[in-house]
């Protein structure tokens, strides 16, 4: 699954001091503040000595004053667990509320601690639901939550959703209830369709942002909608409109009103039944657009050919605020000049649907040189990612995905591209890269010349591949990075790997909080060395790899830490499972098995484990076993 707004950020913002940002509150505010109540001593007004207020009121209004400034939700989480006064005014002084995990408290425990929130992000299903390792059926309904939110914050104006089941009936009820909705955005959800997309158009008067990205918009004949249509016919608010996912065509009549008559729009990200042609209509009308996704980036109409054809280059030419540019589904290569004129401008450039050659692309990459991030397929090969390096000095991050992701090919791309990536990009802070073949060489390389890494994420397509060189594990490899690349939060491992490697990340992956482990490792010591050296490890993702139930027991004093375990075609026993839910009550151990036979014998398919404040959910499917 490829988003089409790719990020760096981390979690955790800048943290901020308590005592500074309290004198500092203190400070702005002595001319003006209310005495709990009395007036100011120094206004000229009242008594000359007013009575003094009690100590704890004026210590909770300047602490809800202090709290207002604590942006960062890890900082704001630290803070309420200070004293009951403490997690009173942090409650209460909360506008946003981000729940990493559906199942992990209930809507009704969320809505009623956190009384006054305008923003909501939920998540549901793990990452590995992306690539087809869960049951489609699993759970992760937003129905309840809808229910909840549509009670609790009637002035609710955000709502992000990730891997949810979204029914049209869930977006009625979000439309119905919330009178100053401005922004929902829908990340590889699925389950609804538009139905549910025109009641969200319809009734939304004040929506300025409406992002569906990967999810599966449903689009059935005898309900298909035309829901583009029932956006407000007067001017409009909408800021952001991302609809690249819905596999569907749409009214481009509609669409190109609505776009003349939405001054504010700066993203637009369309799908691929847009042709070239209206893709160049619609930006006449809006060359004020800073993202764009260009839809099919070919022409499908039969009558447009040759000398009839807009002048697309200079089209482009006058969107010059344009900075981030995506899309090219089902690109014509001949095409591809036209946005030439753009890329001197471009920070961010996704080529992840394009699979055009490394001579296309090398031409427009030579442009960018202001690049900070770029998707691309494995086509553009070593030769297209040495021109990236040689052009593209500021560049962030880097995702490259396989156009044949099968094991027995031999990939455009290898450790040569790789290496001259880490040489030529030193700024590299996020990096994903699938190819066939990788050297312990080149990935020290990469920790030495970019040691700002906080993403590393090597995805060496194959069952436990050495390097092909030295014919030796990837132990050095991995063991680099993680010692040279000292802010590494989020890695991901692959390839022939001993206990070795895993013991250099449990020594210095102080800072990992995300871990993904994909057909690699030797014995159970090698997930002990993680599970007891990695104190800040949040999710852990394993799949066909040879950890079993030794590996499992060593995390006990770690499990009530993170927010999730994921375990698939591992080496794991009920019994052992069974012993982690008696030994830790408040975690939640799903085995997951979709033949009924296995999910009656001892061997486990899938363990999902997870902490939850209200215990094991009620809307498990029969697939699904709950330990105990």
């Amino acid at each position: 699954m490829r988003e089409n707004h790719p990020s760096t950020n981390s979690d955790d913002d800048q943290r901020s001091s308590l005592l500074d940002l309290a004198r500092a509150e203190i400070s702005s505010n002595s001319k003006t503040r209310n005495y709990g109540g009395f007036p100011d001593p120094g206004s000229g007004s009242g008594p000359s000595e007013p009575q003094a207020p009690f100590p704890d009121q004026v210590l909770e209004n300047v602490l809800e004053n202090v709290l207002h400034f604590l942006s960062s939700r890890h900082d704001r989480n630290a803070a309420s667990l200070v004293c009951r006064s403490w997690y009173r005014a942090e409650a209460l002084t909360r506008s946003e509320l981000f729940i990493g995990n559906c199942y992990a408290l209930s809507p009704a425990r969320a809505t009623t601690r956190f009384t006054r929130v305008k923003s909501v992000t939920v998540k549901g299903k793990p990452r590995f639901a992306d690539f087809d390792l869960m049951p489609p059926d699993w759970g992760a309904n937003f129905a309840p939550w809808a229910s909840a939110l549509a009670q609790a914050y009637p002035w609710l104006e955000k709502l992000h959703l990730k891997r949810m089941n979204v029914s049209d009936a869930d977006l009625a009820l979000l439309a119905d209830s919330f009178s100053t909705f401005r922004e929902l955005v829908l990340v590889c959800c699925e389950g609804f369709g538009t139905p549910g997309l025109a009641n969200v158009a319809a009734k939304c008067r004040l929506l300025r942002v409406l992002e569906l990205v990967e999810s599966v918009v449903e689009a059935e004949d005898d309900e298909e909608i035309d829901w583009i249509s029932c956006f407000p016919e007067s001017q409009t608010n909408m800021e952001s409109l991302v609809f690249d996912c819905v596999e569907c065509p749409i009214n481009f009549e509609a669409l190109e009103s609505l776009v003349a008559r939405s001054p504010r729009l700066k993203k637009l990200r369309l799908n691929q039944f847009v042709s070239m042609a209206q893709l160049h209509r619609l930006l006449l009308r809006a060359p004020q657009l800073t993202h764009l996704g260009t839809g099919s980036f070919s022409a499908t109409e039969p009558g447009v050919v040759g000398e009839l054809e807009p002048d697309y280059t200079a089209t482009f030419e006058a969107c010059r605020s344009l900075v981030c540019l995506s899309g090219f589904r089902e690109i014509w290569a001949d095409y591809l000049p036209a946005i030439y004129p753009v890329c001197a401008n471009l920070t961010s450039l996704n080529l992840s649907y394009a699979d055009v050659n490394a001579h296309q692309l090398k031409a427009v990459i030579r442009l960018c040189h202001k690049l900070q991030i770029f998707w691309v397929l494995d086509s553009i090969c070593d030769e297209g990612l040495q021109a990236v390096a040689a052009t593209c000095k500021d560049l962030r991050e880097l995702r490259v995905f396989p156009v044949d992701a099968s094991e027995e090919t031999e990939g455009p791309v290898s450790e040569v591209g790789f290496e001259a990536i880490s040489q030529g990009c030193r700024k590299l802070e996020s990096i994903l890269y699938f190819c066939q073949r990788m050297t312990n060489a080149a990935v020290v390389a990469m920790s030495k010349n970019c040691p700002d890494l906080v993403v590393f994420r090597l995805c060496i397509i194959g069952r436990y591949r050495p390097d092909p060189v030295t014919q030796e594990p990837m132990d050095e490899g991995f063991g680099a990075i993680v010692m040279n690349c000292k802010k590494l939060t989020r890695l991901a491992v692959s390839g022939l790997l001993t206990d070795r490697a895993f013991e250099y990340i449990g020594r210095y992956g102080k800072l990992v909080r995300t871990l993904s482990v994909a057909f690699a490792g030797a014995t159970d010591m090698g997930l002990k060395y993680v599970l007891e050296g990695c104190p800040n490890l949040q999710k852990l993702e394993i799949r066909d790899s040879p950890f079993g139930d030794g590996a499992l027991r060593s995390g006990l004093h770690n499990y009530y830490n993170m927010r999730f375990l994921w375990m698939s075609s591992c080496r794991l026993t009920r019994q052992a499972c069974q012993e982690i839910a008696q030994a830790l009550p408040n975690l939640v151990l799903e085995v997951i098995n979709e033949n009924d036979e296995e999910n009656a014998g001892d061997d486990i398919e899938i363990l999902y484990m997870y902490r939850s404040l209200d215990g094991p959910r009620d809307d498990a499917p029969r697939f699904v076993s709950i330990l105990h």
